[in-house]
């Protein structure tokens, strides 16, 4: 494997930034994190296509990161490639009641203008940060409804094999996951909406904001929701009937508003996060029985 040298490359050849070192604490809404040993923005397909082939040549290791809302980052960084998909990945449009929109969208722009054309079907992500890409990779959604619902299509870049388009039912959805990330890098998709008046849909996005302003810690550094909810049952439910409110290890903290977050109060590690995370677990499956499972993705070891 040689960095320096796929360094070079895509210095000389990918139209977005290309940097070694660069600090993923900066990229994540969880402010935590060590550097990635490699750090691409690719703006064009052909930016995608050579990234991809030249980490595949130095057998260099790389994931996708959107909004980086949903990851934790270890202490020790990343020891691989991180992707970002720029400037001709974040267009998005409306045709009827189809929604087309690149993987790099944020979710709260779509559902702006989706809403705004009086369509329905995206206000699950009402106050979701992130973008379409990463909803599709981790399904997100509310309780009751999700991204994956509404896919029609995804186009893909698989290496090996170029640009190849899949359909909704062809993706295997689970409860905030998918197997997209295991076919290839998402780059477009096209959602199913459907025709509602704008007002009614508005009242609806304006609800659901309302109650994440009163129930979730707005305005903390978090990474949302760190545990699954157990079949039947409610994660933040079990976690508040332990005690754990409040509950600190280092930097990072139960959050006092809604106890399925992990809040970083300032200063915390990937390891006051990790800890926080085993004790959660530990002290509802001593208490419950249940074993949770954490939503969060961690990036990177040590």
């Amino acid at each position: 494997m040689s960095v320096t040298r796929a360094y070079d490359t895509l210095r000389d050849t990918v139209s977005g930034p290309v940097r070694r070192r660069e600090s993923l604490a900066r990229h994540t809404t969880y402010r935590i994190g060590g550097p990635a040993t490699l750090y691409v923005e690719c703006d064009t397909l052909s930016d995608v296509a050579r990234t991809i082939e030249t980490l595949a040549e130095e057998r260099i290791e790389w994931v996708v990161l959107g909004k980086g809302s949903n990851v934790l980052v270890a202490d020790g960084g990343y020891d691989g490639a991180v992707i970002v998909l720029g400037r001709d990945f974040k267009r998005h449009g409306v045709d009827g009641e189809t929604l087309r929109a690149g993987a790099g969208v944020i979710l709260a722009a779509a559902l702006r203008d989706t809403y705004s054309r009086g369509l329905t079907g995206l206000e699950f992500a009402a106050g979701i940060p992130g973008t379409v890409g990463g909803a599709l990779a981790m399904n997100a959604g509310s309780r009751d409804e999700w991204i994956g619902s509404r896919v029609e299509t995804i186009t893909l870049w698989v290496p090996g094999a170029g640009l190849t388009v899949v359909h909704g039912h062809e993706v295997e959805w689970g409860y905030r996951e998918s197997d997209i990330a295991q076919r290839g890098l998402a780059l477009e998709c096209t959602l199913r909406l459907a025709e509602d008046d704008v007002e009614r849909v508005r009242r609806t996005i304006d609800t659901r904001l309302r109650m994440r302003r009163t129930s979730q810690p707005v305005g903390t550094a978090n990474a949302g929701s760190v545990f699954k909810n157990p079949p039947g049952d409610s994660a933040a439910r079990l976690i508040e009937a332990c005690g754990l409110k409040g509950m600190r290890k280092g930097g990072a903290e139960v959050s006092r508003v809604h106890s399925n977050f992990i809040v970083n109060t300032g200063g915390a590690t990937a390891a006051d996060v990790l800890g926080l995370v085993e004790d959660v677990r530990e002290a509802v499956m001593g208490r419950y029985g249940v074993r949770l499972e954490p939503e969060i993705r961690l990036l990177g070891t040590g």
